[in-house]
């Protein structure tokens, strides 16, 4: 079981998740573990006078992909072990 957990903790590294918020002008990309792997701002939403909402809008995408990205760790996780809380 251990082989399979490290050997699914390599896949999940490698499968991606990907949020948009605002329309699809922020993206958030992250990994299966739940790691931010790159972050893409389209130059109509930065407004040099309104800066707080493009970190709301960065910060909520984020968010989501960071708990996307733990919640696919988790199901894979819970199918190897068979929801054994592991």
């Amino acid at each position: 079981m251990q082989e399979q957990m490290a050997k699914t903790q390599a896949e999940l590294a490698k499968k991606t998740i990907e949020v948009n918020a605002c329309g699809g002008k922020v993206k958030v990309t992250a990994n299966g573990e739940g790691d931010i792997i790159a972050i893409k701002i389209d130059r109509e939403v930065v407004d040099r006078n309104d800066v707080e909402f493009l970190e709301e809008i960065v910060l909520t995408a984020v968010k989501q992909a960071v708990e996307q990205g733990k919640a696919l760790a988790q199901s894979e996780m819970n199918r190897i072990t068979g929801g054994l809380g592991m």
